[in-house]
């Protein structure tokens, strides 16, 4: 593929998710709390959680490995925190879930499939095949870009497993029912696991420096910040008691 062709797709892929934006934060996604049978067929959520998640893992790490470029050693750095994300998404979340019995629609599947392979291919094309040893030397290490893009990824990702494990943990075996959560950063925030996925990825795009990265990371921030709103919206109307001053995604802000 053309150098010039890739830019092209990434561009278009960041148009797109501007032009989508005023969209999708109208409507919930119909999953999770929000499942609607309207949008036909549902399959179980743990299953459909896999399938749209191993795209990202997979087409990610061959397209990273099986590139033409020379894999500078600072990339696989890059690939190491990718991998480790998604294989926490997609082979060890879905499996501590205590959802036995919930549905999500095959459509939101299919859209998310296709979406964690576009931003799989960007990404690992990029650094597998257009990466450069001069784009990243050994000193890049030092670089004021990777240990902050790095530091913020790793607080992100902590802020997101705990907020995910508070969840999980939230009704004992054999509950049901949605309960407030009260520790850790949903002190503050509604969704502070989205909030912890969102800066993982703006740290990976500070981290890289490269337009796919950024690419990534708005469209992470187009899907989740609607999704915070709509989840924060819900617990106000479910919950009469809802912490007032408890913002949707981002601490004190919004």
């Amino acid at each position: 593929m053309e150098e010039s062709t890739f830019y092209l797709i990434v561009y278009c892929w960041i148009a797109t998710a501007v032009l989508i934006f005023p969209f999708v934060v109208r409507f919930a996604a119909p999953y999770g709390r929000h499942t609607t049978k309207s949008w036909g067929k549902l399959i179980d959520n743990r299953v459909g959680w896999i399938l749209m998640e191993l795209p990202a893992l997979l087409v990610f790490a061959g397209f990273y490995l099986f590139g033409s470029g020379s894999h500078p050693l600072v990339t696989w750095i890059f690939f190491g925190v990718w991998v480790l994300h998604y294989v926490n998404r997609t082979l060890i979340f879905p499996f501590r879930l205590r959802t036995n019995g919930k549905k999500m629609p095959v459509a939101i599947v299919f859209m998310a499939i296709g979406f964690n392979f576009v931003n799989g291919f960007i990404n690992g094309y990029y650094l597998g095949t257009l990466a450069t040893s001069a784009e990243y030397p050994l000193s890049y290490f030092y670089d004021a870009r990777f240990i902050c893009g790095f530091l913020i990824f790793y607080f992100g990702m902590m802020i997101n497993w705990q907020s995910d494990n508070i969840l999980i943990h939230l009704r004992k075996p054999g509950e049901t029912g949605y309960i407030i959560p009260q520790k850790g950063f949903f002190k503050y925030i509604s969704c502070p696991n989205h909030f912890g996925e969102i800066l993982e990825w703006f740290g990976f795009a500070l981290m890289t420096w490269c337009l796919p990265g950024l690419a990534f990371a708005l469209w992470t921030l187009v899907n989740l910040l609607p999704r915070a709103l709509h989840h924060h919206k819900w617990y106000k109307q479910t919950f009469a008691d809802y912490p007032a001053e408890r913002k949707a995604l981002f601490p004190f802000i919004l």
